[in-house]
């Protein structure tokens, strides 16, 4: 798949998401630097079909888009929209991720799945209480479990801490699964990272202020 946005912007004189340009696809993981409190979770929703620009455009493979995008695209621990209450057991959230999934949802099911996926330590501490990389981690294998999602957007992770670097690199695993990964953070992450690694591309900032880092997993090269 491939979302692209165009000049899309929101909010009384574009104060939610002034006019913004970018592209996500199949087997990469782009960064997108979006700041204030408001706009990456607003970014993210309109990213993953959930909330229409007020200016601008939004296409899916070439084609305006529909509802397909947002029952394509999983819009991940977005603030104030799709994250957990910080106070909900783990495996609460679990169970109830995999009701949406369609799959087995009781406690046993959703302990069998934090057991497979080495993460059963967390199952009664409160999601907010989970380190960042492990959240991040089961936010992302509970969210391709639904079906036909193959697009990942994860809003805001450098919030909840931790070594940027850690939840990047499971952006770039993720679209080395072949899915389109979109990571909206903040320039201080973004500069961490760019830092860390001399070689990755850099790109003239966007007329909004938005800024895009792209990696291609090696399965897209």
């Amino acid at each position: 798949m491939r979302v692209e946005l165009r000049a899309v912007a929101k909010g009384r004189r574009d104060l939610a998401l002034p006019p913004t340009t970018l592209a996500f696809r199949s087997g990469r993981a782009t960064l997108a630097i979006a700041e204030t409190e408001q706009r990456p979770t607003v970014l993210g929703l309109i990213a993953s079909g959930r909330m229409r620009p007020d200016a601008g455009t939004v296409t899916l493979d070439g084609a305006r888009a529909t509802r397909s995008l947002r029952r394509r695209a999983a819009l991940i621990d977005a603030p104030d929209v799709s994250d957990a209450p910080p106070n909900i057991s783990t495996v609460g959230i679990v169970g109830e991720e995999l009701m949406f999934a369609g799959r087995p949802a009781d406690p046993i099911s959703a302990r069998r799945w934090l057991d497979e996926h080495d993460l059963r330590a967390f199952s009664r501490v409160p999601i907010g209480d989970v380190p960042a990389t492990d959240r991040i981690r089961m936010l992302l294998e509970l969210a391709v479990l639904r079906p036909g999602v193959d697009g990942l957007v994860l809003v805001s992770p450098d919030r909840h801490g931790g070594d940027p670097r850690a939840w990047w690199g499971l952006a770039q695993e993720f679209a080395g699964r072949g899915y389109a990964v979109l990571v909206i953070a903040g320039q201080a992450a973004a500069n961490l990272l760019t830092e860390s690694d001399p070689s990755a591309p850099h790109r003239r900032p966007l007329p909004s202020g938005i800024r895009l880092r792209g990696t291609r997993s090696k399965a897209a090269r």
